[in-house]
């Protein structure tokens, strides 16, 4: 039987992406700095891809704002933020994250597939999206959702999971799984040749790929980065240009044709 969007909402319930990425208080300031930490020290390459101080004073929809580790970069950087949410749990955090750090911004708890069904028409500046999409039963939906939120001026960015790379290899040959919980019920994965076919009605800027996890599970629970032995031993610039050949993160930037 095929997962529906409920099983998606109930999977990101029951763990919130990133809850664990601190033995903190959950909703103190100290808790959520260090979810922001320990983020984008995993994932550096989010904060040029995201490009907070680009939209200062402009606005932003992020569609599937989790914890709200990016969206309240945004809101920091001056911009009017708005985040969209399937999981009651995570815009619980994401709202508690806005309050505790005197920032404000919009919010809307609902499936992505139906957007403007629940949240109002506008336009936005910027559209965004990092690793969500892919996990819906029917991205397309989405996609065209979004259109409507935009005009030749707006900005569509998203990361979707990439098909040919090191993580969906190692998935393939069971060694890996595409979320750090098991079970996640649906997480696509594309090529770029697929993303041209998704984002139908775009012009496709940009296709970058990136982000390969080089680290030892158990320590990086502990907040230890300490790489496999294979990733320890390879040289930065090697490790860098397998990330851009191999990394599991598609992103990519596009505006309406």
């Amino acid at each position: 039987m095929k997962a529906t969007i409920e099983d998606v909402k109930q999977f990101w319930n029951d763990r919130p992406c990133n809850v664990k990425h601190s033995e903190k208080d959950i909703g103190t300031k100290e808790y959520f700095k260090e979810v922001t930490y320990k983020k984008f020290i995993v994932e550096p390459h989010i904060i040029s891809f995201s490009q907070f101080t680009e939209y200062s004073d402009k606005k932003v929809l992020e569609i599937g704002c989790g914890l709200g580790t990016v969206g309240i970069n945004f809101a920091i950087s001056g911009a009017d933020y708005t985040g969209v949410e399937l999981s009651e749990e995570s815009m619980k955090l994401t709202r508690k994250r806005f309050d505790v750090s005197d920032q404000s911004g919009n919010f809307y708890c609902g499936n992505a597939e139906e957007l403007s069904s629940f949240v109002p028409v506008e336009t936005y500046d910027l559209v965004y999206s990092f690793g969500v999409i892919h996990h819906s039963p029917h991205p397309e939906k989405i996609i065209s959702e979004i259109k409507n939120y935009m005009n030749e001026n707006s900005v569509l960015k998203i990361m979707l999971y990439a098909k040919d790379s090191w993580k969906n290899y190692m998935i393939d040959a069971g060694l890996d799984q595409p979320e750090a919980q098991y079970g996640c019920p649906i997480a696509n994965t594309y090529t770029k040749k697929e993303v041209l076919d998704l984002l139908d009605g775009y012009e496709v800027l940009s296709i970058e790929q990136d982000h390969i996890f080089p680290y030892q599970i158990e320590p990086y629970k502990k907040g230890e980065y300490l790489k496999q032995p294979w990733f320890a031993e390879m040289p930065d610039e090697m490790f860098g240009i397998l990330e851009k050949k191999l990394g599991w993160h598609l992103l990519i930037t596009a505006k309406l044709k």
